[in-house]
Formats: structure tokens, C-alpha cells, sequence
């Protein structure tokens, strides 16, 4: 488990020995690598060569006991805690402005997949406390990533713990763990010997989870093997925001040439074109998670990529931090 500290004092400090400025970080020794893939979806297309310079990474997710104690020495509140802005959303229905979140609820069989209202739904009352609706808790989760949180949630956490979060190139290397142009960030294989090593789901979603690998819902920070730099559930379990503005790969300038520290696109770029009246920005969310299955969204990969808007916190997508040495952004 990650060990935040409020106050960033320690980031100053020297990291030539390479020793962590907080605990439950490790080195990530950056390099080059092939972002991306030509195999997968559409958004992943077309790989390209990058490199990202060295940063220390959250060994895990954030856990629901590590923002719990943000919260208490800071009074934050996060925005699924907050009522909407009616002037935000013109046109909105007002049970929809109030606090509330987005879970899974798992659908009936034979539901489609073409439509995700059939198994996504807007709660009221859901929020990081209360992941699954009003009335559940986390008790008894305390060492589970934290969900509910959005991209300005994670980002003030960040802020107060003297960390950063990702850019989606740092995120994408660090969880490859040094196995170049791997499929999974294991390996090659998505079961090696029969063996479940993220959590995702098995079954035909969105209505059968056999929850073969231990977990209906979130795991444990740390319930499956860690990659080649040591670090966990960097696939499946669940999605975790990246700083980076969305955009597709294909519009990348000069795709062709090896982009070093990639930043992605500018803030009105990553808006959804389809969204005419009310434009959200997105930012690009890594990483899968447990409602990830291979008859759906087989994301639970280094290269899957997702846009996410800023204002959108669900039950499956949470975050880690990063620290750069020096400082640097």
C-alpha cells in the first residue's frame, strides 16, 4: 500500500541513490518504447515509437484509506459529493443534478451490448464512501482502490500527497515493465498455466461474472502479481486516469518520428465530437478493469486506451501518482 504524506518537502530531496521519496513508490527507469497497438481498437492505432525519461510510481492504486485520510485533514469534497451546476448542463433533469455517481448494475440475459444504459446507471448518493449505492460502505475495503473519483478529485489528492499523476506515455511504459511490444503486461499470454493474474472478467458480460479469479468487484491493492518494475494491477482491477487531454492516435504529429515525453492534445481537441450542446474535455484513462471481458472491452492491455470526460467519476476507475525527479512537468 502506497503511504501518502501531505506536503511535497521530500520531493526536494536528492534522488541520485534512487530512494524513494515517499514509501510505496519504485523507479521506473524510462527509455523507448512502441506506445500503442495496430492489432487492437481503432483508438490504439497507429503505434509509434516513444520515450519517456525516469519517474518514481505508486507501487499501487490509491487506496480508500489513504483518501479518507486526504479528506480528514483537508475537509476536501469530492465532485460525486456535490450537486451539479444547473447553468453546466442546460436542459438537464433535476434528479440527475443532484450528488451522484455511475455503478454497475449487472443486466438480464440477453441484454445487448450496443446500448451501456443496460448495465450502467446513475446513482444518487454513490460516491468514494459509498461505492455501491447509499448504502454500502467501505468498511472492510480500506486497502481497495478508491473509485468514484474524478479526474479533479485525483488530481487535488495528487496535489496535497506532493505527486502528480501520469501522463498517459509514463503510464503506458511503466506498466509494459520493460517487456517490449508484450500483449498483457505479463506477458503474452492471458491465463498463464491456467492462471488468472488480473482482475477481469470472466463470463459473458454484462450479465454472467464467474468471477474465476477471486473478485466479483474490486480486489485488494497487491492481490496479483506485480510486473517487471513492481508494479501491481496495472491491468484490470480498475481504469486509472492519466493527465494527458484524449485524442487519437492518428492525429498525432508526426507519428512516424519517436515523440519524447508526450503530453497529448490540447484541452479543446479532446472534446467528443458527437457532443454538440454540452462539451465535456476528456482525459485519457489506462488500464482496464474488472468489468473488462473478452466479449466486450478485452482493455485489460499496456496499449488500451480509453477517453474519459472530467466530470464523469464511476465505480471502476480510480488512480496513482507519479514524482519526476527535479520536480519537472
Amino acid at each position: 500500500m502506497n503511504s501518502a504524506v501531505d506536503g511535497s518537502a521530500r520531493v526536494q530531496e536528492s534522488q541520485d541513490a534512487r530512494t524513494p521519496p515517499f514509501n510505496g513508490m519504485v523507479w521506473i527507469p524510462g527509455g523507448a518504447f512502441l506506445m500503442g497497438s495496430d492489432r487492437h481498437y481503432r483508438e490504439e492505432a497507429p503505434a509509434h515509437r516513444v520515450t519517456v525519461d525516469g519517474f518514481w510510481m505508486d507501487r499501487c492504486a490509491i487506496v480508500n484509506s489513504e483518501f479518507r485520510r486526504f479528506v480528514e485533514r483537508t475537509g476536501y469534497v469530492t465532485l460525486a459529493e456535490r450537486p451539479a451546476n444547473a447553468a453546466d448542463y442546460p436542459g438537464a433533469r433535476p434528479e440527475l443534478l443532484q450528488p451522484s455517481s455511475i455503478v454497475f448494475k449487472k443486466a438480464q440475459r440477453g441484454a445487448g451490448l450496443d446500448d451501456h444504459h443496460n448495465w450502467w446507471t446513475y446513482v444518487p448518493g454513490a460516491n468514494w464512501r459509498h461505492p455501491r449505492g447509499p448504502s454500502s460502505t467501505i468498511k472492510g475495503l480500506e486497502n481497495h482502490p478508491v473509485v468514484h473519483v474524478a479526474f479533479e478529485d485525483a488530481e487535488a489528492y495528487a496535489k496535497w500527497a506532493g505527486k502528480e499523476l501520469p501522463t498517459e506515455a509514463e503510464w503506458e511504459f511503466a506498466a509494459r515493465g520493460g517487456l517490449e511490444g508484450a500483449e498483457y503486461v505479463w506477458g503474452d499470454e492471458f491465463t498463464p498455466n491456467g492462471r488468472h493474474v488480473a482482475n477481469t472478467w470472466q463470463g459473458e458480460f454484462p450479465w454472467q461474472n464467474r468471477f474465476e479469479d477471486g473478485y466479483e468487484w474490486t480486489a485488494p491493492v497487491g492481490s496479483f502479481p506485480a510486473n517487471g518494475y513492481g508494479l501491481h494491477e496495472m491491468a484490470g482491477n480498475v481504469w486509472e486516469w492519466t493527465t494527458d487531454w484524449y485524442q487519437e492516435h492518428e492525429k498525432i504529429d508526426s507519428p512516424c518520428c519517436t515523440l519524447h515525453n508526450p503530453r497529448g492534445a490540447e484541452r479543446d481537441a479532446s472534446y467528443d465530437p458527437r457532443e454538440t450542446e454540452i462539451k465535456i474535455p476528456r482525459k485519457v484513462m489506462k488500464g482496464g478493469s474488472y468489468l473488462c471481458a473478452p466479449n466486450y472491452c478485452q482493455r485489460y492491455r499496456p496499449a488500451a486506451r480509453m477517453s474519459q470526460p472530467v466530470d464523469t467519476a464511476t465505480c471502476h476507475l480510480g488512480f496513482r501518482c507519479v514524482v519526476r525527479p527535479g520536480g519537472q512537468s
